[in-house]
């Protein structure tokens, strides 16, 4: 298959998950970027600066367009890489290469702002000073993945077994607003720690004392959060004892309910993310899940970000 025509068919929205538009924006938001380091790899292997001029020498077999594309489908159905080799007509170890170029500069983007074209989040904080300014009350919910379990005798093996799954799992924290838009993703952390624990690794305590005027709807995980502060946080009710009338009992079920009907978007923005194979079960290497799963989100946030 000639590349143009490889370019042409994978480019679709139906591999890639975005529009051509967008993908034609990526392309020209991540060219700087990657041609900066490109060109810093090349000087560190020479030892020197290039002695001929910029274009001289043998060009790449696989453009950077086609690299990008190769990415986001990969990203996209978890594709063994020989496969894309084979559309393209270059070696599996050329796509290989491609999508430990692009993943990370992909993961680096942030996550795009409703009606703020050119902001993006970046850090928690970002999410809090966001939400202060605009007045947006705050989703979060922990997800998790199956990952590849380690090696026995290694250490740390049990880190990664999750008490809710029973699998080997990587946690991830998700924040969303009103509407389901991704607004943050990160805290990831081994599936075994508690949402709340790896919620807290990442300075929440801090930003809730810093911006008080930030509210957030949680679920039954960050009860620790909701007690500590419960002007902000919004968790569910605990459940009425076994010698409660039946009166306390259906006030309980309501409230319940009307905290899961507020707090439900952040559940359709992870529902968003599943959409994405590599999500749904991560069967590569778990050091590089983390940039996988923000490089998604990334992506997931640009679409959200138009509604």
């Amino acid at each position: 298959m000639k590349r143009s025509l490889a370019r042409t068919a994978l480019s679709h929205r139906i591999c890639t998950a975005i529009s051509r538009t967008q993908l034609g924006k990526i392309v020209a938001e991540l060219a700087g970027p990657w041609t900066a380091r490109e060109e810093a790899r090349l000087r560190e292997r020479r030892g020197h600066d290039r002695l001929r001029a910029e274009g001289g020498g043998p060009g790449h077999q696989l453009v950077f367009t086609d690299r990008v594309i190769a990415t986001l489908v990969i990203l996209r159905f978890q594709l063994p890489h020989a496969v894309l080799a084979v559309f393209y007509g270059v070696d599996r170890s050329t796509i290989t290469r491609a999508v430990h170029e692009i993943r990370p500069l992909l993961a680096a983007r942030g996550f795009a702002v409703p009606g703020e074209p050119g902001l993006r989040l970046r850090t928690l904080a970002d999410v809090f000073a966001y939400a202060a300014a605009h007045g947006v009350e705050l989703r979060v919910d922990g997800t998790e993945t199956q990952v590849r379990r380690p090696k026995a005798m290694r250490p740390g093996r049990r880190a990664f077994i999750s008490g809710k799954r029973k699998q080997n799992t990587k946690k991830t924290t998700v924040v969303s607003d009103d509407a389901g838009r991704t607004l943050w993703t990160g805290a990831i952390r081994p599936g075994r720690m508690h949402d709340q624990t790896a919620l807290k690794t990442e300075g929440i305590w801090d930003l809730l004392e810093q911006y008080p005027e930030v509210k957030a709807q949680v679920d039954a995980g960050y009860q620790g959060l909701a007690k500590d502060f419960p002007e902000q946080v919004t968790a569910p009710p605990k459940k009425p004892g076994k010698d409660a009338d039946t009166e306390e009992v259906a006030a309980w079920e309501a409230e319940r309910k009307a905290q899961s009907s507020r707090r439900i978007p952040v559940e359709h923005a992870n529902a968003e993310h599943k959409q994405w194979r590599p999500l749904q079960r991560w069967i590569g290497r778990r050091e590089y899940y983390d940039e996988t799963h923000l490089a998604i989100a990334g992506l997931v946030s640009d679409r959200t970000a138009l509604r």
